[in-house]
């Protein structure tokens, strides 16, 4: 434990609804999930404005639209949280060299090692300034917990939230911790809670009083020694600026079971490439292809083959997935499949002259390509590579769209040939209604507008920072809280 509370958690609040809200000025002030939209679908996030009817993470989509009817229902725009969550990162890495992401929206810092506070005072100060730094830079709130360990910090920007900031003084972490469930320290889920409260713990003063013999009899020697610990409010782990990944997947699960085989076949390439794209975007190679199969009856297998050496290429991995394939036993259906690449490394092994030979074989298909007057036909030509012909497109609800005549928008929903827009920016009023049909030529996905139109320079913070800006001079502190055992 630290003496002064210089290790600073963020947490973004409700980071891929809000940014959603942000994005579409229609949305604000409206209940928003975000998630997938099929019938085996889940929530990813809710809004504020949803939560409040009862709707939450990976609850079920369906029970979601019984709860909540009236909401909006987005498939989720991964490339807008990644652009928002390196503006975040990146201002982070101002404060101290030691970063932890946990997450797009979530991570550790520690103040002290960036050489920013060394007080409660300081440390403070420090973190409301974060906080209107963020929302000036992305649009976006986030709330800010402050303590003198990670697992304190991360409790407390949790009973910050929404869009708050809590600090807690060291030496009062055992008396802010004992009347809290024992669900609220890290390690302890539903099965561990279920079992503490059958031997009649369910507060954190409960595992204090109850001693660590007692836990190491309930829990077994490493979880109850550590879980005493962090009863008491003892935390030693040191913030790390590198969480390394150890492997790499995507997976799907589909609204109607799989039966066709070759159907199954081409979702397992599919999912290969996606696998490889990520590889690619984190730099990275692996040794080890799995593949995941949950079939009809929720049984899950797994198979894997480990390559002679690491590998980025597409084709690599998807032929060993599709040997992996013909080992499992698909009859009966396929509801969900994953391929993850596993043995991680920075470099690869390739066969070169593979390389060469695909890149030969797409220059000679670029070099055939017919030359058409068709519009449509020429639409789809000059579409960035990957995206889907017009005759086939599918129009996710929620993403971004742009029409030769009016503009910016996004896709409220689509069906029976047609797709409904709405044409709004982040910065404008929330805009008109429009149905097209869903090969119209004119009409094209796009990429994602930034969140804010004129984001504040903040090149000089923290050393130097607008003053209206570091929350000296406004009502930050009204959302504030401190622990007062």
């Amino acid at each position: 434990m630290r003496p002064a509370p210089t290790i600073l958690h963020l947490d973004m609040d409700a980071f891929y609804a809000s940014a959603e809200q942000a994005a579409k000025p229609s949305l604000r002030g409206k209940p928003v999930v975000v998630g997938g939209l099929g019938m085996r679908g889940v929530v990813a996030t809710a809004s504020y404005e949803a939560r409040r009817l009862g709707v939450h993470s990976a609850m079920p989509m369906a029970q979601a639209r019984r709860l909540a009817p009236n909401a909006a229902y987005l498939v989720p725009r991964f490339s807008l949280y990644r652009t928002v969550s390196e503006q975040v990162m990146e201002l982070l890495g101002r404060l101290s060299p030691l970063v932890e992401p946990l997450s797009l929206d979530e991570a550790f810092v520690d103040l002290e090692a960036g050489g920013v506070a060394d007080d409660s005072a300081s440390a403070r100060a420090l973190g409301v300034q974060l906080r209107t730094v963020i929302r000036a830079v992305t649009g976006l709130s986030g709330s800010v917990g402050l303590a003198g360990s990670k697992m304190l910090a991360k409790i407390a920007s949790e009973e910050a939230k929404p869009d708050g900031l809590m600090l807690i003084e060291p030496g009062t972490e055992r008396e802010l911790l004992a009347p809290k469930p024992v669900r609220i320290l890290p390690g302890v889920g539903p099965a561990t809670g279920d079992h503490l409260r059958r031997a009649g713990m369910t507060v954190v003063q409960d595992l204090a009083e109850a001693g660590e013999a007692e836990l190491v009899r309930l829990l077994g020697k490493a979880h109850g020694v550590a879980l005493h610990r962090m009863a008491q409010g003892f935390d030693d782990r040191p913030v790390v600026a590198e969480r390394d990944a150890k492997s790499v997947s995507v997976e799907d699960t589909f609204d109607v079971d799989l039966h066709d085989r070759v159907r199954v076949r081409t979702e397992v390439e599919r999912l290969a490439d996606r696998c490889v794209g990520r590889l690619r975007d984190a730099g990275r190679s692996g040794r080890t292809v799995v593949l995941k199969v949950r079939r009809y009856d929720f049984s899950t297998l797994t198979r894997s083959e480990t390559l002679r050496g690491p590998t980025d290429d597409p084709g690599v991995v998807r032929e060993a997935a599709a040997r992996l394939l013909e080992a499992v036993d698909t009859t009966g259906g396929v509801r969900l499949l994953g391929v993850g690449v596993t043995g991680l490394a920075d470099f690869t092994q390739e066969d070169l002259f593979a390389q060469a030979a695909e890149a030969e074989q797409a220059e000679v298909a670029a070099a055939a390509e017919p030359v058409t007057a068709d519009p449509v036909a020429a639409a789809e030509a000059a579409a960035p590579a990957g995206t889907t012909p017009l005759s086939g497109r599918r129009w996710a609800a929620g993403h971004d769209v742009r029409h030769e005549v009016h503009g910016h928008g996004w896709v409220q929903g689509s069906g029976v040939g047609r797709v409904t827009v709405r044409f709004e920016e982040p910065w404008t009023a929330p805009g008109r209604v429009r149905t097209f049909r869903v090969d119209d030529p004119e009409l094209r996905p796009a990429d994602p507008l930034p969140l804010v139109r004129d984001p504040v320079d903040y090149s000089s913070w923290p050393a130097s920072f607008p003053k209206s800006l570091s929350g000296a001079d406004g009502p930050e502190g009204a959302d504030e809280a401190e622990s007062s055992p």
